[in-house]
Formats: structure tokens, C-alpha cells, sequence
């Protein structure tokens, strides 16, 4: 059984084996996208495949579709070189239940991948005609937060982006000036309208989008190599929009066990794959079962009926607040309790986390005590009903191999929303003291106690990836076990809003931080101490 056209053929060996496979006509699917084209994915990770790619086989099943989806990879070329075209960019999606059930599914939407590389006239050619098709109805876009932007950890333009702004349209360097390439394209061929839909798991991701692709527009428009009527384009919402999403769905990379499954059931050829890039991909996914897409109803070309498929849409404000309800409250600041915490205390798995006493009673508190009493419903979806789910269901899922060290990749970039927020809540409320906070600062004393990438027994750790590391970890490397804490020397990271989303110092929040560091530095085990005298 070998996850290609040819394999895929034996209809009966899968389908005995419990795999749902495309119910549909995928030769004819691949010619009428080929012709009409009607969305765009940029970002071929694990989300995608698993997610919108599944819904999208769903609805070609149904009947509701019949074209299928065109994806672009612009950070790492291999995988679509050595995943998506060896396997005919088919995939495996593997949903792993709580109630311990697994469903498998061959999924066969992804019917065109491209490398977003300008120097390739064959790749980048066709991803200009997609853009300069009528029917595309929108562009959407999982390429992580920093993604979006156009500086670095300091603040600087990043060379390529730089460069790009010079040099105009014609062959960007840098992943969002090929996309705003791609959008002048679009401009050129009769200002035609579409949506650029940002899937990413961040605060107002559209606003993201439109502010890098607008700088772009800007940069060239200004200086001549783009039609002056560009920057206008960008900016008429009836003709381009940047409409907000809430995404979620957990989705760790490819797990051993789920790869050892797929094996005895005959799939050949699973064998993950880590690029250059170290990107580790393989011919499966596996993911949750809840999912949760809520996208602003805006799309000036129109848009297909995916609201069949489950997705949701909405008016900007309840995205607003779906968004933060998830991101600020009910499961991203629980994710990064268990993220820093798991890390130092040795954990390998968010779920065996759930069965510790210590943090499960932190990220409950942190959930419903701290967070839930200045969330904003928003209507759709049930704040403290979603809280339950996620620590219920969600988090103690034994058969979903995610790893506190995935979630702990960019803590830098994520307190700001995960925790900020909620202490401007507390802020501007009349009837709440910042002051009642007890966790949100242990959790913040936690990541610096996190950046010593030492664990509680006194080891070393590999701190998971973050832009931030080079700024910060100078600071946690003047901490040592069994040491004090140099308040005025931490007081640059401790006042840095850009970390925090607020000053603690202004807040009030500086002190209590540096006592509960002083308390987690204490010595080996004082980690566990800590937790177990406040939570």
C-alpha cells in the first residue's frame, strides 16, 4: 500500500484496512482547478493538512466542492520536493480521539503544490497565473506569526526585505514580498478582487497581513518599480481584503507510534523526513478531533460554501472576540502554564502533564479564577464550556503525542497576548486589582526560570526555538541555583512591553516576578517547591 496514484488504486486493500478514501473524480478535480483555480493555501505544514485540506476532501466528497486546493510552500522548499510530489500530494490524516478511537483518512484535495521561489520561472510562472485567474476567491496563509514580519528580534528591516523594497516586484527575495508580488500580479491583470485570509494562531492575523503587505505596496509604489495605483488597490477593501480568523486545533509533529500504526497496517514509505531546514514532515498527521475555525465573513470575490465543512463565519467583532477568548483565556495561556512548566519538570508529553496534581490546579486557576471573569463572550462558542473541554478532553488526550516543547517554541513572541491581555483587563476594570493576579507573574518567573535551560533537577535542557533568545537569555544567564536575583539587572526584560504586552514595573507586577524567581533559583526541586506553596 503506497500512498500515490498508483498505490491508491487498490481501492479495497485501503478500505479493508479502515482508511476513508476520496469519494470523488480527482483527475477531473485537478483539471477544473487547474482551469479555475479558487483558493490558495500558502504554508504546507501539519495544520494545513490536517485541517483546511481535510475539510476541503470533506466538501469534495459531498459534492459541495469540485475543485480542490493549490498550495504554496515559501520557507521550506523540501517539502514539497520530498513529501508532497513523491506521494502525489496525497497525505494520511490520523485523528486521534479521546475515547481512545482512531479515525484514518486518505486525503486527496491538494491537487496542485508549488515552491514559492521567484527564481523559478516554471513554479513562480504558474503561481502568477493562479493569481491572475478570475476565479480565485482567496489566498490563506499558515506560515507561524513571525512570519508577518518584516524585522528582526532588534527592530531592523531583514536584509531580504530590504533588498525586495529596492528592487521592486519583479523577483522578491523575501516570503511576504513574493506574496505582494504575486497580489501585483493580481493588480496588473485588472485589479481584481480576492481575500487574504490569515489562518495563523495570533491576535488579528489579517492586520498582520495587511500591515507587511502593505508596506510592500507602499515601498514600491513610492519609489516607482509598481504602478502608482497599487497601494491603492491594497487598500480598498472591495477589492483586496485582510479579513481576521481564530484557528484551533492542535496538531504536534508526525508521532513514532502513530508512524508504527500506519506501518502494520501495510502503508509503505512513511519514513519522516527532517529537511535542511529541520522541518520534520512525513506522509502523515495526526491531530485532535475538536477544531475550531472562525473567519470574518469578508471576501470581496465571494467564497465557497465552507461553512458546510464546519468552518465559521462571522462579523470582525465576534472574531475579536472568539479570538481573544481562546488566545487570552481559555486555552493558549494553559498551553504555555504546561509549556514552560513541562519543560523544566522534565515532562515529554502535554497529557501526562494533565495527570500532575501542581499543574493542572495551575492552569485551572489560571483559566477560570484569573482569566475567565474578564473574558468577553462572544456568543458563538461558551467561554467556560470551552475551558472545560480543553482541560477535560482536549489536554489529557493519552493519545495525542503533542510535547511541551513544541508549545514552548516563541514564548517570546506569545506572553504579550497569552497573558497581557488579561492583566489591561484587570487594569481597566473597576472592580479588579491587578494585584489579585497570583499565577500570570509565577508563570512569567517560570520562562525566565525557563531561559537558564536548566531543569528542576538541576540538568540541562535545548530551549525550543524563540527570536527573542539572543536578547533574553544574556539576562536568565546571570542567574544561577541557589543564587539571588539582581532585580535592576533583569529590569530591561522585566519592563519590555513588546514581551509582556505591559510594563510590570508600571503595573506593579515587577516584585512579585523577582520574588518567585528567587524562590524557583532556590536550588534543584525548587521548582516543584514553588508550585506546591501557591498554586
Amino acid at each position: 500500500m503506497k500512498l500515490s496514484e498508483q498505490g491508491l488504486s487498490d481501492r479495497a486493500a485501503w478500505q479493508d484496512a479502515g482508511y476513508a478514501l476520496p469519494e470523488y473524480d480527482r483527475t477531473k478535480v485537478i483539471e477544473a482547478t487547474r482551469e479555475n483555480p479558487f483558493w490558495i493555501h500558502f504554508g504546507a505544514g501539519n495544520i494545513f493538512r490536517a485541517y483546511q485540506a481535510r475539510v476541503v476532501q470533506e466538501l469534495l466528497n459531498a459534492g459541495v466542492l469540485d475543485r480542490g486546493l493549490v498550495v504554496a510552500e515559501g520557507f521550506d522548499y523540501e517539502i514539497i520536493e520530498k513529501m508532497n510530489r513523491p506521494h502525489d500530494d496525497y497525505g494520511i490524516a490520523v485523528t486521534l480521539k479521546a475515547d481512545g478511537s482512531i479515525e484514518k483518512a486518505v486525503v486527496g484535495s491538494v491537487v496542485e503544490s508549488h515552491i514559492l521561489d521567484s527564481e523559478n520561472d516554471a513554479e513562480y510562472g504558474r503561481l502568477k497565473e493562479v493569481f491572475e485567474k478570475d476565479s480565485l476567491q482567496m489566498a490563506s496563509f499558515t506560515i507561524t506569526e513571525k512570519g508577518y514580519s518584516l524585522v528582526n528580534g532588534k527592530g531592523e528591516l531583514l536584509a531580504d526585505v530590504e533588498e525586495d523594497f529596492k528592487a521592486g516586484p519583479a523577483k522578491p527575495k523575501s516570503y511576504i514580498g513574493k506574496v505582494a508580488s504575486l497580489l501585483y500580479t493580481r493588480f496588473l491583470a485588472g485589479r481584481k478582487p480576492i481575500a487574504m485570509v490569515s489562518m495563523d494562531n495570533c491576535s488579528h492575523n489579517g492586520d498582520k497581513l495587511y500591515a507587511a503587505i502593505s508596506r510592500f505596496a507602499k515601498e514600491w509604489t513610492e519609489n516607482g518599480t509598481a504602478d502608482a495605483g497599487f497601494m491603492a488597490y491594497v487598500d480598498d477593501s472591495g477589492k483586496v481584503s485582510f479579513p481576521w480568523s481564530m484557528i484551533d486545533k492542535i496538531t504536534p509533529r508526525p508521532d513514532a507510534s502513530v508512524e508504527q500504526m500506519l506501518k502494520e497496517d501495510g502503508v509503505e514509505e512513511l519514513e519522516p523526513v527532517i529537511t535542511s531546514k529541520h522541518t520534520y514532515v512525513a506522509p502523515f498527521v495526526n491531530a485532535e478531533e475538536c477544531e475550531y475555525l472562525v473567519i470574518e465573513d469578508a471576501f470581496p470575490n465571494g467564497r465557497p460554501q465552507l461553512e458546510k465543512g464546519g468552518l465559521i463565519f462571522t462579523e470582525r467583532e465576534t472574531v475579536d472576540k472568539v479570538e481573544k477568548m481562546k488566545v487570552c483565556t481559555c486555552l493558549n495561556p494553559l498551553h504555555t502554564c504546561l509549556a514552560v512548566f513541562g519543560c523544566l519538570l522534565g515532562y515529554e508529553k502535554i497529557s501526562e502533564e494533565m495527570k500532575d496534581a501542581e499543574l493542572t490546579k495551575l492552569i485551572k486557576t489560571v483559566g477560570y479564577q484569573e482569566g475567565l471573569p474578564v473574558v468577553v463572550n462572544p456568543g458563538i462558542l461558551d467561554p467556560e464550556k470551552f475551558i472545560d473541554t480543553v482541560i477535560q478532553v482536549r489536554l489529557p488526550n493519552p493519545f495525542m503525542p503533542d510535547t511541551p516543547q513544541r508549545i514552548a517554541t516563541d514564548t517570546s513572541q506569545k506572553l504579550a497576548i497569552r497573558f497581557g491581555e488579561t492583566i489591561k483587563a484587570y487594569q481597566a476594570s473597576p472592580d479588579k486589582d491587578v494585584n489579585d493576579l497570583k499565577l500570570i507573574p509565577l508563570l512569567f518567573a517560570g520562562w525566565l526560570r525557563y531561559l537558564m535551560a536548566v531543569n528542576d533537577a538541576g540538568e540541562p535542557f535545548e530551549l525550543s526555538p524563540d527570536p527573542l533568545l539572543d536578547t533574553v537569555c544574556p539576562y536568565a544567564a546571570k542567574l544561577k541555583l541557589g543564587g539571588g536575583v539582581d532585580a535592576e539587572a533583569l529590569r530591561p526584560v522585566l519592563e519590555n512591553e513588546k514581551i509582556f504586552g505591559v510594563n510590570l514595573y508600571t503595573v506593579g507586577m515587577a516584585d512579585k516576578v523577582v520574588s518567585y524567581l528567587e524562590e524557583l533559583i532556590a536550588g534543584p526541586g525548587a521548582v516543584r517547591e514553588t508550585l506546591k506553596k501557591y498554586v
